[in-house]
């Protein structure tokens, strides 16, 4: 199955609409694609924030009460509905368009959250959107003497870049993103197949020990180490990205023990 494919029947099989044959092919295909996978869990979630009962409101009794009422029998107007009809559809479209473009949206109707949730909120949209079209990397490198140079200018702070395909986590770029705030250096790893973000910026205080979610699929860990902020995300197992970390934090501070 190609990613056209898996495009056009991806909503038959989030509403679980397909034969046998078809969802095998499917799980098949986000099994050994990132990107799709990611458009899949997005209409998950998209899926599962628009059927929160908090979306829905009682109708007021007199609206409901001319619902209730039979209209008097009157000539067919064709060229009202006619007219009515594009109004309708381009509304409709618009809000289909806003749903799937404006990520962070749909996610704050999710149940409210405290501080440390919020931020992993924002690392999942920022995380899904940058699966999405050209959004992954601005500098696209496997070499860390080269991303790490591509931020001079753009942030004010260095941001640790390192190479860890040694340990099975090869860099392939970065990009600017933002979190609470901040504009960040997010460096994309691979692990396999998957995509795992590393969101980084300045922090004050001392360092914190790692802080793990998991949310729709995804893990996060964050943590706060040498004047800096962290925060890792990807789907891959909580084991795979623990992993991740550790030889991230042992590149940053060598005198860390394996």
């Amino acid at each position: 199955m190609m990613c056209d494919d898996a495009g056009l029947l991806m909503h038959a099989y989030l509403d679980d609409e397909l034969d046998a044959a078809g969802s095998a092919a499917m799980a098949r295909h986000l099994d050994a694609c990132a990107a799709c996978k990611a458009r899949y869990e997005t209409y998950a979630i998209m899926q599962k924030a628009l059927s929160e009962p908090t979306l829905y409101r009682r109708a007021p009794d007199a609206l409901r009460a001319r619902w209730s009422t039979p209209a008097p029998a009157v000539a067919a107007r064709p060229h009202a509905a006619r007219r009515r009809s594009p109004w309708v559809f381009a509304a409709a479209a618009g809000f289909a368009a806003a749903m799937l473009l404006s990520t962070p949206a749909w996610l704050h109707w999710l149940p409210a959250r405290g501080v440390g949730d919020a931020v992993v909120a924002q690392a999942i949209s920022s995380h899904v959107r940058s699966l999405q079209g050209e959004h992954l990397m601005d500098v696209v490198s496997t070499d860390q003497h080269t991303v790490k140079p591509w931020f001079e200018g753009k942030l004010d702070f260095s941001p640790r870049v390192k190479d860890l395909a040694a340990e099975g986590f090869p860099l392939v770029g970065g990009r600017l993103d933002a979190l609470e705030g901040h504009s960040v250096a997010a460096l994309v790893y691979k692990r396999r197949l998957h995509v795992i973000n590393l969101f980084q910026w300045p922090a004050e205080g001392t360092a914190s020990a790692q802080a793990i979610a998991q949310e729709h699929g995804y893990t996060v860990i964050r943590w706060t180490g040498d004047g800096m902020r962290y925060v890792a995300i990807s789907d891959v197992n909580e084991g795979d990205l623990k992993q991740f970390v550790l030889a991230f934090q042992n590149e940053a501070n060598p005198a860390m023990t394996r």
